[in-house]
Order: structure tokens, then C-alpha cells, then sequence
């Protein structure tokens, strides 16, 4: 048995993928090392060039690659995928789709971190290294967005492109397309990629509008392989700056580099922007990070505090989780007020420690969010009656709004579904336990109640 092992599983593997994901995650890899050990098998080592290609391969095709490769040897097969040494990795590194930077043409935005930045381009421009996906905690609520983003990080230009990722604030939307341009970066040190707040957009525009220096804005942004750009719902009511976003953006996508945007909506919740825009947003992929549920916010404050070098009991992260809902953001200033209070008071993380750190921000919660206030908050937005909640009326007007606030009342709230019945004109549990289970089944696949939901669960969380 030899290397040919290899190129005929790789032609197998050819005809059996299809033919993007053959030539994104198969074709590149280099030549594998193949140990024959008689009878009992045959291992095949595959060098790839970094972790985040490792932990793809190793997650999607390590399975299939060991079947094909099995098969042809007619005895099993084990397959060893480890890292290259760095001379490797940049031998192999895929070619990027987009056209290389050449003579004084915008190089790296994001220099390789042994080379001097280049000296007219701001810090703010850079990608926070910290920012990647191993240090984002995955869950339930950012699994497709996370899926997405891994996919384009892997084939920039080919799939979901534009990417549009949208939730409220402190999600972890920021975190994921940094890691992106993290991962491309690791891959291709020599891409052009760019992270920025839609604001240094409109400054940029103003700026180079006011110098009449529309080919520096051009050089800047055109010629990118990767754009990451927060909050795009900033643009509302500036027209010029969507004109040069708009440029911008076919720009890019007519040299297949990748964009990805963020927004507090889905593009078309925007308001203010024009809809050529809102429907090239639109026209790749739009998917929603949603607050964190209740495990995923365990494991993400039991993470963190590992970072910070003070373990988190499990007991003390579900209480913590249990009142902080919010998001992200509102789980990291949790654990840094326990944390603190645990250093200056001297004391071990407990529940009785957690819950005195924490009383200000549990009893601002508290006296907020009580079923009585979700009634109301959601009474004003579909614009019915307070009554109409307690009421025995069934028209869907009245009803879709009365399952919502069931729905929330579960979710936000301490009571149980004989208690929130019994504040909904007394009904029955199972009728609050339908209306919970009917919307947040309706909340995963329709965007407009999503968007709702949001909307009414950061007005609720004030």
C-alpha cells in the first residue's frame, strides 16, 4: 500500500461530493501519509494548515474519508488529521478567490502579527484577536449563524454571500464575524480584510466628501477580499453613504469577496434605507442569533470564568443564569461583579455570595418584570385593551397577543403555568402550556415574530 491510497480516495471523494464542497475542503489538502500495518489496517496522516480546517474536516468528512479510503484498501483504515508546521501550512494554503493585492494596491488591513503595520491605516481597523471561534460559546441560539460564519470562513466569496446576521444587542454578533475574519486570516495571512462599526463608514464618507477624494474611499474599500462591517442599520437617513455603500458592496461582490453585515433587524426591518440596499442585504443569507437559553448561558459564564482563573461553580452559574437573561453582555457584568466581590470580601463563590453581588441588578429585575407589565407591554404594542388579556374574547386579534404574553410571562418570569393561567382570567395551565409551545415553535421559523419578540423583550428588560 502506498501514497496512491490517497489520490484514489481523493478521486473517489470527487465523484461522490458535491463538487463546492469537494473543492473547498478536499481538493486543497496536501499529500497524506500512508503507514500500512498489515492485517490489522493502515493509518493516513493529513497535515492541514490550521485549527480551524482541522476541526471542520475532522467534525464533516473524517467519517466519510475513512469509508472511502477503507473501502479501497480493503482493510480498515484510520485517519490522523494534525496540524502542519508553519513552512507547510503556507505551502498549502488555498489561493484566494479574489484577485491578490499587487504593487502599491491595498496589501493587509490585518498584517500577518510579525510584520509592522502598515503605517496610514487606523488600530480600529483591525480584528480583535481575542475574538474567535474557539472562544465563542456555542448553543442553540447561534447555531445557524455560527454555521453559516464557519462556512464562509472556509470558502470566502463561494456560499452566503452577502451574510446578514441580526439580533439585539450583546449577542455575540460582533464576536462572530471577528471570528471570521480571524480564521481567514489564519488561513491566508495575506487577505485583505477589513472590521468596522458602520459609523467610520459614514466618517469616512463625510471625510473623503469633504476633500473630494472618492478614490481613496474607492482604494480603501473596493479592493477588500473580506468586509466586516457592525450595525448597518446606522446608514438610516443618509443618503450619500448608502449611494457609496451601495458602489461599495457590487464592487466587492462582482470580485466574489465576501461580505458580512450586522443589524439590530432582519433588512427588511430596516427603516430609512433605501431598498436596493435592504434587497441586496437580503439576497445571500439572513439568519438570527437569539438571546442565549438557559444552558447555553451556564456554559458561557462557566467559560469565562475559567479565562478569568476563578472556576465558577455549577450550582452558582445556573442561579446566575436563571436571573440573567438578557444577553451576553448582561451575563459578562454579572460575573464581574461576583468575581470582584468575591476578591475584596475575601470570601469562595457561593449562591449567598452571588445573590448579595448581584441585589441591586436582581432587585431592578424583580420589580420590572412581573406578568402584570408583560400584559401591558404587549397590550400597547398590538394596541389591544390590558382587559382583553383576562378576557374570554377569541378573535386572533386578541388571541395571538394573549399567547405571546403567555409565552413571555414563561419565559421572563419566576411563575408557574397554574400561576400565570390564573393571572390570564383563570384558565387552565395547559392552555398557558399551548400557547408557549405554539410560539416559540412559530418564533423559530417566522422572522417577523421574531423580530417582535425581540422588540417587546428589550422594552420589558428596559
Amino acid at each position: 500500500m502506498s501514497a496512491d491510497l490517497w489520490q484514489l480516495g481523493r478521486e473517489r471523494l470527487a465523484a461522490e461530493l458535491p463538487e463546492q464542497q469537494f473543492n473547498t475542503w478536499i481538493r486543497p489538502l496536501p499529500p497524506a501519509d500512508v503507514i500500512d500495518q498489515g492485517d490489522t489496517g493502515a493509518v493516513v496522516t493529513l497535515r492541514v494548515p490550521n485549527r480551524f480546517k482541522l476541526d471542520w474536516i475532522r467534525n464533516q468528512y473524517a467519517g466519510r474519508i475513512e469509508a472511502v479510503l477503507s473501502d479501497l484498501a480493503g482493510k480498515p483504515v484510520r485517519l490522523d488529521i494534525t496540524l502542519a508546521t508553519r513552512d507547510a501550512a503556507a505551502a498549502a494554503a488555498i489561493p484566494s478567490s479574489a484577485p491578490q493585492a499587487a504593487g502599491t494596491e491595498l496589501h493587509a488591513l490585518n498584517p500577518p502579527r510579525s510584520a509592522a503595520p502598515a503605517p496610514h491605516l487606523p488600530s480600529r481597523s483591525r480584528l480583535n484577536l481575542a475574538l474567535t471561534f474557539d472562544t465563542l460559546v456555542p448553543g442553540r441560539a447561534n447555531q445557524m449563524a455560527r454555521t453559516a460564519a464557519l462556512h464562509v470562513a472556509g470558502a470566502p466569496g463561494l456560499m452566503y454571500n452577502p451574510l446578514f446576521i441580526y439580533g439585539g444587542v450583546g449577542l455575540g454578533k460582533t464576536h462572530l464575524i471577528h471570528a471570521v475574519g480571524n480564521a481567514l486570516l489564519a488561513d491566508k495571512p495575506d487577505a485583505r480584510i477589513l472590521y468596522l462599526h458602520a459609523e467610520q463608514f459614514i466618517t469616512d464618507v463625510v471625510k473623503n466628501y469633504q476633500r473630494k477624494t472618492f478614490d481613496e474611499l474607492k482604494a480603501k474599500y473596493h479592493q477588500l477580499d473580506l468586509l466586516l462591517i457592525d450595525d448597518v442599520q446606522f446608514f438610516a437617513g443618509k443618503e450619500r453613504t448608502q449611494e457609496e455603500f451601495f458602489n461599495a458592496f457590487e464592487a466587492l461582490l462582482a470580485k466574489r469577496a465576501h461580505i458580512i453585515m450586522t443589524s439590530d433587524t432582519y433588512p427588511k426591518g430596516l427603516v430609512d434605507i433605501d431598498e436596493r440596499l435592504t434587497s441586496r442585504f437580503d439576497a445571500g443569507l439572513t439568519v438570527a442569533i437569539e438571546p442565549p437559553e438557559l444552558e447555553m448561558r451556564v456554559a458561557i459564564l462557566m467559560r469565562k470564568a475559567e479565562l478569568e482563573a476563578t472556576p465558577m461553580p455549577e450550582d452558582v452559574a445556573f442561579f446566575v443564569a436563571k436571573n440573567v437573561r438578557a444577553n451576553v453582555r448582561e451575563l459578562e457584568g454579572a460575573l464581574r461583579k461576583i468575581l470582584a466581590y468575591s476578591r475584596f470580601s475575601h470570601k469562595e463563590i457561593n449562591i449567598g455570595l452571588a445573590r448579595e453581588a448581584l441585589k441591586d441588578l436582581l432587585s431592578i429585575q424583580n420589580r420590572q418584570i412581573g406578568v402584570e407589565n408583560i400584559q401591558k407591554t404587549v397590550a400597547d404594542f398590538y394596541k389591544i385593551k390590558v382587559a382583553d388579556m383576562y378576557s374570554k374574547k377569541r378573535p386572533a386579534s386578541i388571541a395571538r397577543p394573549r399567547q405571546i404574553a403567555m409565552y413571555l410571562a414563561k419565559d421572563m418570569t419566576q411563575k408557574s403555568l397554574p400561576e400565570i393561567g390564573e393571572l390570564f382570567g383563570g384558565r387552565d395551565h395547559t392552555t398557558v402550556l399551548h400557547a408557549v409551545r405554539k410560539i416559540a415553535a412559530e418564533r423559530q421559523k417566522n422572522t417577523e415574530l421574531n423580530q417582535q419578540l425581540h422588540v417587546l423583550e428589550q422594552t420589558l428588560k428596559g
